[in-house]
């Protein structure tokens, strides 16, 4: 037994010799033809006639009171895959990751089918003798919503929807509606209706723009026949509303923005260090951020748990103050509509001295999480930023899998949030990174300008103190703009 024969059978396939006689061609239990028999460039042609069930997705529960509060609460979906690049068990991963996030949004998962192609289908994503197959999945399952694994273009959509008879929705859409049900900040509502907007814009039913504004009777100014009509169409009130509530979101948004980088600028100009905490989803960054400074911000075993930043204050071993931010996570293919909604909540990132990238040691594919959360650091501009990697889970990760991450990634870290192993050295770690004042100062404080000695153990690094008469000596590097404050205090 090989280790995918959990997800698809070995099948055979009669061919015709050139004599007419039928030639048995076999195929293992990827899917992979035993003997040469490819067509060209072409997938094998099993591949391409398959729909690959994939088993160990379903959510439903065992218990039958439950299965019943369920099914009268949740909506039941099958998952739809189309796999046009790289390996069967990159297919599966996202498989099971979309099953996660319909899980997350309040669904019960029963099924998952996934068919290999060179391209989609420009009408119906699946092909239409596939999305047939799936129907028949769908009818069997009892389900009342397909989840696509991809984004779908609107015709699309349509397209399946017409031939499954039940719902579609796409990944993007899917994602969007965890943001929503997450959202508590009015920020963070904000950016999520901007981003919902705009997934909407282009997918509303209607005649479009050939259509625009019809003008009836002599108000057509003269612009003759097709110009008549009944005035404004009930989908373009809709198209010119959703433009307008999305001006005044990024209005609002801009304004938020403003008060976010005065907070910045703020702990920039007092020259406070910043530590952000960023990676993908689930990977266990409010739990890191709760062991560093017992914030107590929100944990959940589900994605998208953090969607509003959380910044807290922390101190070194040494007392020198930073804080840390808590950043929402990242998924692969995560939509471009979150990431310029959430563009100002991910400069945080950007603007930090230090970057904690959290992986989950013990995701199936860390690596590829690693280059997802890359890649979106990289549209917000903050792949210059000093980066750590905290491989987190360390207590139920396989071994080799940390030590194949720790070879790869030279500035890397193995801690367990939950158990609290490697928490002294990433916190020893965290000092060493931070940068530090480099002006020295001598300088004789009087008694009653304790402020001044209290900001020099905050925001400097005290060498040496002395009590005497008139004052407290005191021999520390501080930043530029405290010494400028020191001046007159110079011996």
């Amino acid at each position: 037994m090989t280790a995918h024969d959990d997800f698809f059978d070995t099948r055979a396939t009669a061919l015709a010799k050139d004599d007419g006689e039928p030639v048995l061609e076999r195929y293992d239990a990827d899917g992979f033809v035993l003997d040469p028999g490819t067509d060209g460039d072409q997938f094998e042609r099993e591949n391409r006639a398959a729909l690959r069930r994939v088993e160990g997705l379903s959510t439903e529960l065992t218990d039958v009171t439950e299965v019943e509060y369920r099914q009268l609460r949740l909506e039941r979906v099958v998952l739809a895959g189309v796999w046009h690049d790289g390996t069967i068990q990159d297919a599966e991963n996202s498989l099971r990751e979309l099953s996660a996030l319909a899980e997350t949004a309040g669904s019960t998962v029963l099924a998952g089918v996934l068919q290999r192609r060179s391209k989609p289908d420009a009408s119906t994503w699946m092909g239409a003798g596939k999305a047939k197959e799936l129907r028949d999945v769908v009818i069997a399952e009892g389900a009342d919503t397909v989840v696509a694994d991809g984004e779908l273009a609107p015709g699309q959509r349509r397209g399946l929807e017409d031939v499954v008879k039940v719902k579609v929705i796409d990944r993007t859409a899917l994602i969007l509606d965890i943001f929503a049900q997450h959202a508590k900040s009015k920020e963070g509502k904000a950016q999520v209706e901007l981003a919902q907007l705009q997934y909407l814009l282009p997918r509303l039913r209607g005649w479009g723009e050939s259509m625009s504004r019809q003008a009836g009777g002599q108000a057509a100014a003269g612009q003759g026949m097709g110009s008549r009509g009944p005035g404004e169409t009930k989908i373009e009130l809709d198209r010119r509303r959703i433009n307008t509530r999305i001006a005044k979101l990024k209005r609002e948004l801009t304004g938020m923005k403003t008060m976010r980088d005065t907070k910045r600028s703020s702990r920039r100009n007092h020259h406070v260090p910043s530590v952000a905490i960023a990676g993908y989803t689930n990977a266990g960054k409010s739990s890191i951020l709760n062991r560093l400074t017992g914030a107590g911000v929100l944990v959940q075993n589900q994605l998208f748990a953090t969607l509003d930043p959380t910044v807290r204050r922390a101190e070194t071993a040494d007392g020198r103050l930073y804080t840390l931010a808590d950043t929402v996570g990242f998924v692969s293919n995560l939509p471009h509509q979150l990431i310029e909604a959430f563009r100002s909540t991910l400069e945080e990132v950007g603007d930090s001295d230090l970057l904690l990238h959290v992986v989950d040691g013990s995701h199936p594919d860390p690596e590829g999480q690693i280059s997802a959360v890359r890649e979106v650091l990289a549209e917000v501009g903050a792949h210059d930023v000093r980066e750590v990697i905290v491989i987190n889970k360390a207590d139920v990760a396989d071994p080799e899998v940390i030590d194949r991450i720790r070879r790869s990634e030279k500035h890397s870290i193995t801690v367990s949030a939950r158990t609290g192993a490697g928490f002294a050295e990433l916190k020893a770690l965290i000092d060493d990174e931070l940068p530090r004042p480099e002006i020295r100062v001598d300088v004789v404080l009087p008694y009653d300008r304790g402020d001044l000695l209290s900001r020099i153990h905050d925001e400097g690094e005290v060498l040496e103190t002395e009590h005497l008469a008139d004052g407290t000596h005191v021999h520390a590097k501080v930043t530029p703009a405290l010494d400028g404050e020191l001046t007159a205090f110079a011996r």
